[in-house]
């Protein structure tokens, strides 16, 4: 993986890359802990937000609140109301790296810091309003938020740091929407599915924002086609990724049995699509375990493989073209790799009835594709004339 030299934009504070590689750390463990979290039945584990049955940390035993109002939504398991609060602590923490990415990154924008600083006391009124049962005066404010960054990002020229670091945190300020929401609305299929994307989409534009701010570009003759090519695979990913959230958020994993390449002992058993597929069924139901028929769910799954079969193969001729150029051979053996390593890893899930620490390293092997793919992306570059 040879590479130039570092070339660091000058008016960068000088720790920034520092910053954002950190960032891009604790997204990774967001995301992991995240799977863990909804892999292991705790995605419901705290009934209230951003508390955890109105704790900053969580309950270790029932007693501690037995006389608040969220035991009669949910009782109280401590072993996985951590799980829970836990996750929520750790992307707080993320949310303050990106915030103080996008306020280095928008110092010497026009109103920089009046964007990003506006959007996040808007927000910070926002989480007190909505805890004291105030939801609409919350969203609004919340809304404001959005609307600031967003006009940040769509005024300022180029697709550099301040514009990149602006909108992840308007994503990051999405997903905390998405995380109350996937509480609130009950685990929500649709909701759980964008909670993972938007982690996802944060992992991704962090780890652009750290390369390009880092430098260390990867000079290529071919560089344009190639990005192209990158470019491609990366929306393939996208839309497998989100395949296996709806497979995940619809409890659809193990709709084949344990059956595989075949699925319930057919090749193409009965199914329902049209089922299978309605993004949006209403506010209300708890849809922890599903609520779908078998047919809608084995529909999913095999939506799940037939597009696992085309970004296999897609990643693979894309893994074979990197390995014909030079400087590059280090990036398509890695990338070989891990899309054998991740098919492996879906077909061990079916098999094996979806063991809890194969399915999260599943879901870490989609984490590293975008990784390596972002990664190309953002370092790729042609030869100066």
């Amino acid at each position: 993986m040879n590479a130039l030299p570092s070339t660091q934009p000058a008016f960068l504070y000088r720790h920034f890359h520092r910053i954002a590689w950190l960032a891009v750390a604790l997204a990774t463990c967001v995301i992991v802990f995240g799977a863990f979290v909804r892999l292991s039945n705790a995605g419901l584990s705290c009934p209230d937000w951003p508390t955890c049955y109105g704790k900053a940390t969580w309950p270790t035993a029932a007693e501690q609140v037995a006389d608040h109002a969220a035991v009669a939504i949910r009782p109280v398991v401590p072993e996985r109301a951590w799980r829970e609060q836990f996750h929520r602590i750790i992307a707080g923490l993320l949310g303050v790296l990106v915030f103080s990415l996008a306020l280095l990154a928008t110092r010497r924008r026009p109103q920089g810091w009046l964007h990003v600083v506006g959007a996040a006391a808007a927000v910070a009124v926002a989480i007190p309003l909505y805890m004291r049962g105030q939801h609409g005066v919350a969203s609004g404010l919340a809304v404001l938020g959005e609307l600031l960054l967003l006009a940040g990002v769509l005024r300022w020229s180029n697709v550099d740091l301040a514009r990149a670091s602006t909108l992840t945190l308007a994503v990051i300020i999405f997903q905390a929407l998405l995380g109350m929401w996937t509480v609130t609305w009950l685990l929500k299929p649709i909701v759980v599915m964008g909670h993972l994307l938007g982690g996802l989409t944060t992992f991704s534009l962090l780890t652009w924002i750290a390369w390009r701010a880092t430098g260390l570009p990867l000079v290529s003759g071919d560089a344009q086609r190639l990005r192209r090519w990158l470019l491609a695979g990366l929306a393939l990913l996208a839309v497998q990724i989100a395949l296996g959230g709806w497979t995940s958020a619809n409890y659809a994993a193990l709709a084949c049995g344990t059956d595989f390449p075949k699925c319930a002992g057919a090749w193409w058993p009965t199914h329902d699509f049209a089922e299978g597929f309605v993004l949006w069924r209403g506010i209300g139901v708890d849809y922890e375990g599903g609520v779908l028929d078998n047919a809608a769910r084995v529909a999913i799954q095999l939506a799940h493989r037939l597009m696992a079969v085309v970004v296999v193969a897609y990643l693979l001729v894309l893994a074979v073209r990197l390995l014909r150029m030079p400087g590059l051979r280090g990036w398509g053996t890695t990338l070989g790799l891990l899309v054998c390593t991740q098919f492996a890893l879906g077909v061990a899930n079916v098999v094996l009835s979806l063991p809890l620490k194969v399915a999260v390293l599943h879901n870490a092997g989609a984490t590293a594709l975008l990784f390596v793919l972002v990664t190309l992306l953002a370092r790729l570059r042609q030869p100066e004339a």
